[in-house]
């Protein structure tokens, strides 16, 4: 696993259903701490299934963009998660 872009899409693989994990964690994760925009820039791009690209949400509990990929609403699928929104 070379590039960053994997390397955040296999933490997000990662992300229990029912949980939540901001920008920033993702990235800090992934190894790159503050490079929340760029994980937000592949999360818009994802179009892998397996990455539940929806669990990924900002920090401030504001909305963000969602590519659609799992649903029609971030919003629907977390609630049918029963997600529990990261700190």
């Amino acid at each position: 696993m070379n590039s960053f872009a994997e390397k955040v899409r296999a933490v997000v693989r990662k992300i229990p259903k029912g949980k939540t994990m901001t920008y920033g964690a993702v990235a800090k994760a992934a190894g790159r701490t503050g490079a929340a925009r760029a994980v937000g820039t592949i999360m818009s791009h994802n179009d892998d299934t397996t990455v539940p690209c929806h669990r990924v949400v900002r920090s401030d509990g504001k909305r963000s963009g969602y590519n659609g990929l799992m649903g029609v609403s971030r919003e629907a699928i977390l609630a049918k998660e029963r997600a529990e929104l990261a700190a």
